[in-house]
């Protein structure tokens, strides 16, 4: 999510990582490195701390980024929480050994099983669906149904998508695997690298203009894009919306794969106690509003809804039930079956 930004306070004060430490054994506080930011953000911080009185600071910066710095930090680490995008990501963290897992019965009785860690060494507090979108006028909806079906030789020369090496990709892939395995992952990558109307390039919101302008019948992106360029005036936004007719995937079967954004507490954080109190707080009704809405996604808690124009035109769909934490358990083998598939 860009180039990491300068430290803050919620109070609007600017200070580096050692006073963050410092600070911290003056007052009730969390110290929050985060791979996101948007308007509702300062909201949510506010809203936390008006309701505990602990102060929110926060170290913003790419998800990549951030876990290497809390890797290099190692013990004299400030931080208290890590939030990210991407089960995958998250898992990239664990590896590092960044996190200490926690038992919280609201939190495990607030997120589906299937959106947290097995051991409680993350949660997902959003999620965020990866869609087919297709051009009406270049195909027809209805003959595509499954993510499977991109590997159809019928869609040869139509299909845009990311690269290979980009975490959403990479998560479709590890579930691709745990649903087929790794010789049916690579049989069915083979294919969409047939059918691509061009080299992976760009991002998302990349995939969906050249649809909507007729590069490619076919675009593959996260439900949050689409909602994004929905909600915008601009007339090239609104031309992707006009042209392009959603599809959540897999409905007949297994459902639609989803993925989070997510936080854990960290290994040697200061503050366990205002960090719990933080991840708790994340779980709530106020938090899933602000924290989901921000950024056009799906809350995790069941049955709250955001009120959000461009979601609810999109309609609601079956999930996947699959653990996300498989996403990183399975995206080494995920980037080895992209790289003898040719898909780069």
């Amino acid at each position: 999510m860009g180039a990491p930004r300068r430290l803050i306070s919620i109070c609007a004060l600017t200070v580096t990582a050692v006073a963050l430490a410092a600070a911290s054994v003056l007052a009730q506080e969390v110290n929050i490195y985060s791979s996101r930011h948007y308007q509702t953000d300062e909201q949510l911080y506010s809203d936390f701390t008006k309701k505990t009185g602990i102060r929110v600071n926060r170290l913003e910066g790419e998800g990549d980024v951030l876990i290497e710095r809390i890797r290099q930090e190692g013990r004299n680490s400030p931080a208290d929480i890590l939030i990210t995008v991407d089960a995958g990501r998250l898992w990239r963290a664990e590896e590092a050994g960044l996190f200490q897992p926690i038992d919280n019965k609201g939190l495990n009785a607030r997120i589906p099983a299937s959106l947290r860690h097995p051991d409680g060494d993350w949660f997902g507090f959003s999620s965020r669906a990866r869609l087919i979108f297709v051009n009406r006028s270049m195909a027809d909806p209805a003959e595509i149904n499954t993510y499977e079906d991109l590997a159809d030789p019928k869609w040869r020369g139509q299909i845009c998508i990311r690269s290979s090496s980009n975490i959403y990709n990479l998560s479709l892939m590890a579930a691709m695997i745990a649903h087929h395995g790794e010789e049916g992952a690579e049989k069915w990558a083979r294919g969409v690298v047939a059918n691509m109307a061009r080299r992976p390039q760009g991002g998302d919101i990349d995939q969906l203009r050249a649809a909507a302008a007729g590069e490619c019948a076919i675009a593959v992106a996260n439900s949050y894009y689409f909602a994004r360029l929905s909600l915008s005036d601009a007339p090239a936004d609104q031309l992707v919306e006009d042209s392009l007719q959603v599809v959540f995937p897999n409905q007949e079967g297994r459902g639609t794969h989803v993925n989070i954004s997510g936080a854990g507490l960290m290994k040697h954080a200061p503050n366990k106690d205002s960090a719990i109190k933080f991840l708790t707080y994340l779980a709530s009704d106020s938090a899933q509003r602000y924290f989901a809405g921000g950024n056009n996604e799906y809350p995790v808690v069941e049955g709250l809804s955001l009120d959000n124009e461009a979601l609810d035109s999109m309609g609601t769909f079956k999930i996947d039930p699959l653990n996300v934490s498989i996403y990183g358990e399975n995206q080494p083998a995920a980037q080895r079956v992209f790289d003898r598939a040719g898909w780069r």
